[in-house]
């Protein structure tokens, strides 16, 4: 079962039912932010080339540049699909406060999982977003605005149970939401944890002392993670050498970009290239 909304300013939005139909993920607009929910099997499926066991119950929050990679077949997934033109999560980021947290530009999705009582609530919402696709007037889009919000601020909440407390205190959360953005518009040309602080007019100690209380790692590894994740992509699917690949990075040297990569990830990128290759 598949619904879809689009008017004239090229908003879409898109709710996929999988427990009938064969679906491949390519049939999604790659311009779109993705949520997939495991609502009653688990499926295996790939975002930036890595393999991920999404398991019932949970779901997973994927942007647009992320290279998503699903196919599944009378299972039941649901997927929620809607582009910047239908709801900007920047631009409304007051709203939901989700941008940097569900939603981790081109890092590593999040994955969060539902309890029973949460199943009948997303249940339940689903059942609404049916209802309205199925109502085409002059006030479905806003409609299925409202709902998505709905979605959105239900999902952040509970994803909060993946923080190390999650009575985390609002203004430390935004200060590590701008963080996580601020690395992914930064992070080629910012290797440095106090170039972050500057930008968000916080000490570095103060910066690091809010992630050692309320995060799972420190800033500086999130900056280097974020690089080698990058690498990793780089190395994987463009056909770079590893100058252009150090050099993108914001290292001048092919051999301070291996240096760090293998510090960081244990192998070479040249180590890591010939894994790759050999699973191809």
């Amino acid at each position: 079962m598949e619904y879809y909304y689009k008017d004239d300013y090229e908003s879409e939005f898109s709710l996929v039912d999988t427990s009938e139909i064969r679906f491949n993920a390519d049939r999604i607009h790659k311009t779109c932010y993705k949520i997939i929910w495991a609502k009653d099997d688990a499926i295996t499926l790939h975002v930036d080339g890595y393999e991920i066991l999404l398991k019932r119950g949970q779901l997973l929050f994927t942007t647009p540049l992320n290279d998503l990679k699903l196919e599944v077949e009378n299972a039941k997934i649901i997927i929620y699909a809607f582009n910047r033109a239908f709801y900007c999560i920047r631009d409304h980021d007051a709203e939901v406060s989700c941008n940097g947290f569900l939603f981790l530009g081109s890092s590593m999705p999040i994955v969060v999982g539902l309890t029973p009582k949460e199943e009948k609530s997303f249940t339940l919402l689903y059942d609404f977003f049916v209802e309205e696709f199925e109502t085409v007037d002059h006030i479905q889009g806003e409609m299925l605005i409202v709902l998505l919000k709905r979605l959105l601020i239900k999902s952040a909440r509970i994803a909060r149970k993946i923080l190390p407390k999650d009575d985390m205190p609002q203004g430390k959360l935004d200060v590590i939401r701008k963080f996580n953005l601020l690395v992914e518009q930064h992070f080629r040309e910012k290797h440095k944890v106090s170039e972050y602080a500057e930008i968000l007019n916080l000490s570095p100690k103060s910066l690091s002392n809010v992630f050692l209380r309320y995060y799972k790692q420190s800033p500086l590894k999130v900056i280097s993670e974020r690089i080698c994740l990058e690498g990793e992509r780089l190395i994987r699917f463009s056909d770079k050498n590893m100058s252009e690949i150090a050099y993108s990075l914001g290292f001048n040297e092919a051999s301070h970009f291996s240096k760090f990569f293998k510090k960081h990830t244990g192998k070479s990128p040249k180590h890591y290239k010939k894994e790759v290759s050999n699973l191809l």
